[in-house]
């Protein structure tokens, strides 16, 4: 996800958002923020004409975060969507042949859905080729289960939709718009059982894969898979390779590499080995009480403790200076400051 003004402005920062690898693309997608038209249709034109890896341009709806909300950007947008319908149009226009895509909450308030109706209306005004709903309202955040009940009942709207185009002789072969789910998808079964659900094409994952990056293998053996504690440094040996392959060896990108990593491990942290899981299948939201791993490497893995994640960036990354500070930025991990 990047700021659209400072795309525009060609802040060195930001556009190393727009940047991948070259083993992310075809189907490497670009998020806008974006309180104003001219700003999203600016930086749609932008990454069309200065990038050739982007296979998608979504318009970010659903960030509840204060200081976007308060520009009018994100989760704002699901209240304004007459100025919505505008900036979507604008990215049309300026996006040349990359698709434009929506990422949309059930709503802002708790209680008080609006995503049914948006959906309506972005189908008939805003020309988009797949809308994505995040099963939570702004004010949720991350508490409480998405509600895929919900979830599925915006996406028999988008089925009926695309039903509707077909019949009509005159918009049959304009291409259908998908709708993906998101919220809490976390194994298999999560994967599996949304997208066998009539009206939903696929499936966001996000936290999911933070905390447990082998959930695409999963889905793929269609069960679960215990990680050993040296599969999972195996993972953070690679993680750290390529960290210092990008960012160099220099104390600066070393650094660089170990504040990230620890940003990494704030999420996997959270990963409790199947082998030891007293019921299945496990939620991603639930936080249990201080478990042993089966070795001393495992329990270290599941340490809620900064000062013992900035211990396993040393294994691969050396010693941390007396100077290395770090306090994650997710506020999601339930995590609790020193005082």
């Amino acid at each position: 996800m990047a700021l659209a003004v400072p795309l525009i402005q060609g802040t060195n920062p930001e556009w190393a958002l727009p940047k991948a690898h070259c083993s992310e693309y075809p189907g490497f997608g670009v998020q806008i923020a974006a309180s104003k038209h001219w700003m999203a249709a600016k930086a749609a034109e932008t990454i069309y004409k200065e990038t050739s890896n982007v296979s998608e341009l979504n318009l970010n709806c659903g960030c509840p975060i204060d200081l976007l909300y308060r520009q009018g950007q994100g989760s704002a947008l699901l209240d304004q969507p007459s100025r919505l319908m505008r900036i979507l149009r604008g990215m049309n226009a300026s996006s040349g042949d990359i698709p434009v895509t929506v990422k949309i909450r059930t709503g802002t308030k708790d209680g008080k859905n609006t995503a049914k109706s948006l959906v309506e209306r972005v189908l008939k005004e805003g020309d988009v080729a797949a809308i994505t709903l995040h099963g939570r309202s702004r004010q949720q955040r991350y508490t409480r289960e998405a509600d895929w009940e919900y979830i599925s009942e915006v996406g028999q709207v988008v089925k009926q939709w695309n039903d509707k185009k077909e019949e009509d002789k005159e918009s049959s072969d304009t291409p259908r718009t998908f709708f993906v789910g998101n919220g809490d998808v976390f194994t298999h079964l999560d994967w599996h059982t949304a997208v066998d659900t009539d009206g939903i094409d696929s499936v966001m994952v996000a936290r999911g894969a933070l905390i447990k990056p082998w959930i695409f293998e999963e889905v793929e053996a269609g069960q679960y898979l215990d990680k050993s504690a040296s599969e999972r440094l195996d993972i953070l040996k690679t993680y750290a390779d390529f960290a210092i392959e990008h960012w160099g060896s220099d104390d600066y990108g070393v650094g660089l590499a170990r504040r990230f990593m620890c940003e990494f491990l704030s999420f996997t942290h959270r990963y409790i080995p199947v082998g030891i899981l007293e019921r299945l299948p496990p939620k991603i939201n639930e936080r249990p009480p201080k478990w042993m791993g089966r070795n001393d490497m495992e329990t270290l893995l599941a340490s809620t403790d900064y000062k013992d994640w900035i211990k396993i960036t040393e294994l691969f990354l050396g010693k941390a200076g007396e100077d290395f500070q770090f306090i994650p930025k997710h506020k999601s991990n339930a995590y609790e400051q020193d005082r």
